[in-house]
């Protein structure tokens, strides 16, 4: 796995991970637990979905 997300997409994506996390806690959703996919790939820095797209924000 080549680190594929860069600083400011990870960022991006604790944001976006965290509200989504927190909106289901809010509405008492399950649908709440799709936020940790984001939160994942921003601490891994790899996205599986930038791979066949050939997409890297990662700067080298």
């Amino acid at each position: 796995m080549q680190c594929n997300v860069g600083k400011t997409d990870k960022i991006i994506r604790l944001i976006i991970g965290l509200g989504i996390m927190l909106a289901g806690y809010y509405y008492q959703s399950w649908w709440g637990i799709i936020g940790v996919i984001p939160l994942l790939t921003a601490a891994l820095g790899w996205c599986p979905l930038y791979v066949p797209l050939g997409i890297s924000t990662h700067k080298k």
